[in-house]
């Protein structure tokens, strides 16, 4: 639109006469020009800027340690698949003595895709392979040595295993992780300082630049007794490391990017930081209080890291059974649920697959997973809380924002507050017996204690309390029916951050049995009916429909 109008034309212009209009105005004296320019400067009030905009509040400071990128997508991930796969694998071992003939490698249906196409529809974000594992033996054909898949039957001696299943991953979506064990049961330099560390990072750097992106990289320092004493240059492995591949998380007893959490039960402490010193571990001797709780003073971000088989051995073995679907889900509350990632070892066995058995189990295990956490029972909630950062007319840290799936949007409540309580109104009385609470830890990890009540009668009574939330906790209780909860943060680092609350009804816990499980409502109502297998040790199996 031009800013020419009708009332601003000039008169048209005619060749017979010529109007003219001239106006003079005379200069007000300077005296009345200063006096008006102090009488604005001194008397008239500042303009408002508020009516034109008003500004959101800025967010609060992080509190450091903070998770680089790479870590914060690998917990984001929250499980992966291990694969332990070798020469043991078909001589029935678990630590290889590094004698044995590399004939014995040979699988004669390996199919890395359906390692893969397991792992992604059981969700897992990636997989890890045993690229060498303790006895030696390389499942790439390493120019560092004879003893790999080179010198077996397997492809005529020119298969690549981690080649295989570098292009499995990427063809489902899901990233790789590898495996290179430090101690060497075969190699002559093993014992040798400078030669068995040059030799290590030669393997090293073959596998990190042939294979595109690496997301993992797992280390550890098991070595049996009475091996030969062998100093590992860690710190210069670490740095080679993330200057090959430098979004790749290191996992060792010690981080530097993710630490074991003690034990491989897969299961973590109910306090678990991301906090840790590392300088306070070393690796190959494990701290494990340490380790299993993390450090509420720790300088550094390293998140623990959940490491269990699903049969008894690490490698497959013809006379061992996996665990149950059950079993599985209890171990996810108890590493994932407690601010750690889940590593599920699901080893192929002499064909080169995943057996059939172990399969079914990874299908129960997703299912049950998905029946629980699918249906969130406070996705519709009224949430208030005691004091919003802002005001409570700010919408940028509202209390509603806890209802989004995800870290990125966050409830933070006002400064200087004597308490931190968020209420929520589900609308109708429901039933329940699990609570999901997130903390944005890209905003670092702030709760020390919470504990969540529930309306009963008119009365507010505590169900569950607990320590550390982190990226993700998961708490369990017995079967609650209400309309209204409050979350109290009763103590933190500096002001709590919540990103998300979710309330869940698990049927299939060992704290509520099948038949305890609540009737259909409007509450508790879903569309369609979802049919579960349930399988215990004994290999009893029951159909659980809710």
């Amino acid at each position: 639109m031009s800013c020419y109008n009708e009332s601003s034309k000039q008169p048209e212009r005619n060749s017979n006469y010529l109007v003219s209009v001239t106006f003079k105005v005379a200069s007000p004296p300077l005296v009345v020009v200063v006096f008006f320019f102090l009488f604005t400067l001194l008397v008239l009030p500042p303009p408002s800027y508020a009516s034109f905009s008003v500004l959101p509040p800025t967010p609060p400071l992080p509190l450091p340690p903070l998770p680089s990128a790479s870590q914060l997508s690998w917990q984001l991930g929250e499980m992966a698949l291990f694969l332990h796969f070798g020469p043991n694998t078909f001589t029935d071992s678990e630590w290889g003595s590094g004698r044995a003939d590399p004939s014995v490698f040979a699988p004669e249906a390996l199919d890395a895709r359906q390692w893969a196409r397991a792992a992604a529809a059981a969700g897992f974000a990636r997989v890890i392979l045993t690229a060498k594992h303790h006895d030696g033996f390389c499942l790439w054909p390493s120019a560092y040595t004879d003893y790999s898949v080179r010198s077996s039957p397997w492809r005529g001696g020119d298969g690549d295993v981690v080649a295989e299943l570098a292009a499995a991953a990427a063809e489902v979506g899901i990233g790789l992780g590898l495996y290179l064990s430090p101690w060497d049961r075969h190699d002559p330099s093993y014992g040798k300082t400078v030669q068995y560390n040059e030799y290590y990072l030669g393997q090293m750097t073959e596998l990190l630049t042939r294979y595109g992106n690496v997301q993992e990289v797992f280390l550890d320092g098991a070595k049996g007794e009475g091996e030969k004493d062998m100093d590992y240059l860690f710190e210069c492995w670490f740095e080679v490391i993330h200057q090959l591949q430098p979004g790749a998380v290191i996992f060792s007893d010690a981080g530097p990017d993710s630490r074991w959490v003690g034990d491989e039960a897969g299961v973590a402490g109910s306090t678990c930081w991301s906090l840790f010193n590392k300088s306070s571990v070393t690796i190959g001797h494990n701290d494990y209080q340490y380790s299993h709780s993390g450090d509420p003073h720790g300088r550094d971000w390293v998140p623990a890291e959940c490491d269990v088989s699903i049969r008894p051995g690490w490698f497959w073995h013809a006379s061992e059974h996996p665990k149950s679907a059950q079993t599985l889900l209890d171990i996810y509350y108890n590493s994932v649920g407690r601010n750690c990632l889940l590593t599920l070892n699901v080893p192929p066995n002499s064909s080169g697959l995943i057996s059939d058995e172990d399969l079914q189990v990874l299908q129960e295990f997703t299912t049950i997973r998905n029946a629980i956490f699918s249906q969130n029972f406070a996705k519709n909630a009224t949430v208030t809380a005691s004091s919003v950062r802002g005001g409570h007319g700010g919408l940028r840290f509202d209390p509603s924002n806890v209802l989004q799936e995800g870290i990125h949007s966050y409830w933070a409540p006002d400064e200087s507050q004597s308490e931190w309580v968020l209420y929520l109104n589900l609308s109708q009385s429901t039933s329940f017996n699990v609570l999901q609470i997130q903390e944005p830890i890209h905003m670092g990890q702030r709760v020390i204690e919470f504990h969540m009540d529930v309306l009963i009668d008119g009365v507010w009574e505590t169900v569950v309390n607990g320590t550390t939330i982190g990226y993700k906790r998961l708490l369990q209780f017995q079967m609650v029916e209400t309309q209204y909860l409050r979350l109290f943060i009763d103590n933190s680092r500096a002001d709590p951050l919540i990103s998300f609350i979710g309330i869940f009804v698990d049927p299939f816990s060992v704290t509520v049995k099948l038949k305890d499980a609540p009737k259909a409502s409007a509450a508790n109502s879903s569309s369609q009916a979802i049919m579960v297998t349930k399988q215990d040790y004994s290999g009893n199996v029951s159909i659980a429909t809710i």
